[in-house]
Parts: C-alpha cells; sequence; structure tokens
C-alpha cells in the first residue's frame, strides 16, 4: 500500500469494510486514528494505529445457480428477481448478486455482503476467466471456433481473445472462456458469425464454479475456495 492514503480506502484495503460501508462506520465514530475518532476523507500514514470499534457485519460469499427467466437486478412488472427468490425460498435477505446474467441465460451468480469484491471483480482490465456452456442453433465449423478464439468484431468493437473447445458428442455445444463481459457478448459474437445461441449456461467465475448445483439452488463459498478468490481480487 502506497501512504497516505483515505481511511475509506485503507479500511477496504485491509479487509475491513468496502469503501462505502467504511464511510458508514466513520458517520457512526466506530474508526479511531491513533486513538482519535477519524473523521471521513482523513488520511492514513504509514505506521498508524487504526481501530475498529464495536462489531462489523460478518461477511458472506455464496454461489447461487440462477435460473432461466429470472431476473439479475430490477425486475419489471410481472418478473422475479434474485433477491425475491432467496428471501421467499430460502429467508435470506443480506446478500446481492455481483455483476449480471441476462434473464434468457442461467448459471452461476456470486452472491455477497462484502461491497469490496464488487469492482476488483467487474474491472474489464482485470481479465477474470468466465467460463460458459454454449449451445448454438447449428454444428460449429473450424472457422467458427477459429473466430471465436480469437476475437469477433461487434459493433465496432473487437472481442479479445478466448478460450474454445468443442463438445465431444455434440457438435452445435462449446466451452468458451473469456475474460470480459460486454452486454450480451457471448450472444452477440455468435450471431455475428451467423449462428443463434440457444443455451448458454456460466458454470465459472474465477476459481468459483457452479458444479452440482440446480437453479435456485445455492452453497457457501468459504474455507481455500474463498481463500483463493479473494487473493485473486487482491483483497486478501
Amino acid at each position: 500500500m502506497e501512504f497516505p492514503m483515505r481511511i475509506n480506502k485503507y479500511l477496504a484495503h485491509t479487509g475491513v469494510a468496502s469503501r462505502r460501508e467504511s464511510d458508514e462506520l466513520i458517520a457512526k465514530g466506530q474508526i479511531s486514528i491513533n486513538g482519535k475518532l477519524a473523521e471521513m476523507g482523513q488520511s492514513v500514514q504509514e505506521g498508524d494505529a487504526v481501530t475498529v470499534v464495536g462489531k462489523t457485519k460478518d461477511k458472506s460469499y455464496l454461489a447461487y445457480y440462477k435460473g432461466r427467466g429470472i431476473i439479475t437486478h430490477s425486475p419489471a412488472l410481472g418478473e422475479i428477481d434474485i433477491a425475491t427468490k432467496l428471501a421467499k425460498d430460502y429467508g435470506i435477505t443480506h446478500v446481492s448478486p455481483v455483476g449480471r446474467l441476462d434473464k434468457d441465460s442461467e448459471g452461476l451468480i456470486i452472491l455477497s455482503n462484502d461491497g469490496r469484491i464488487t469492482g476488483p471483480l467487474l474491472d474489464p482490465k482485470a481479465s477474470h476467466e468466465k467460463e460458459y456452456d454454449v449451445t448454438v442453433d447449428k454444428a460449429v465449423s473450424g472457422m467458427f471456433l477459429r473466430a471465436m478464439a480469437n476475437g469477433v468484431e461487434i459493433e465496432r468493437y473487437r472481442t479479445k481473445p478466448a478460450k474454445i473447445e468443442q463438445h465431444p458428442r455434440n457438435d452445435k455445444r462449446f466451452t468458451l472462456i473469456i475474460t470480459e463481459g460486454k452486454k450480451h457478448q457471448i450472444r452477440r459474437m455468435c450471431a455475428a458469425l451467423g449462428y443463434q445461441v440457444q443455451a448458454l449456461k456460466r458454470v465459472r467465475v474465477a476459481n468459483i464454479a457452479l458444479g452440482k448445483l440446480k437453479p435456485n439452488q445455492y452453497r457457501k463459498i468459504e474455507g481455500q475456495e474463498l481463500s483463493a478468490f479473494l487473493q485473486e481480487l487482491n483483497l486478501s
């Protein structure tokens, strides 16, 4: 870390809370620097003693299988979103989806109340891998596989190189690993090459895999898996 550093940034870097949550702790008088209550925007110098007074909320990390037809955020009238499903089916109300997965797609969404992970996980420059199981409307050609791997022109933007592997028993199906997340990117890549996506499932984000989860099931991310995840985000 480079000093001096704003107190909310310091607390985020040291894993206490996100910057927004840190501002709330400061406003409540729960943060002190060298024995004195911290002020909003105050800088921390190297060697300063920063203390958290009182209990901060426990952080939770979940891997959740979003089913097709479920909205990630901001549902329209008549639509169901992840937060509503979690509250209704499990009584879970303390976590939120990190990132998005469109309505017609399914698979892994990471849920958390740790605001620190949002920026690092979604930062397009960070190149975290996202793996998808994709089925299209016709057999994929060698040219299609090469184009998807090398990058596809979509609306004056060329996608970054990707990893692709055709399914051994289904010539319309393939696994694709990308390191960016443009809106409807995979569907647009396929459409640019004359293919239409029939099914799209995200099976991995960074080191977090969907595994054996079924739609609307979740599991806790903890232990070594969580440590590796936070380390990849430079938060450990």
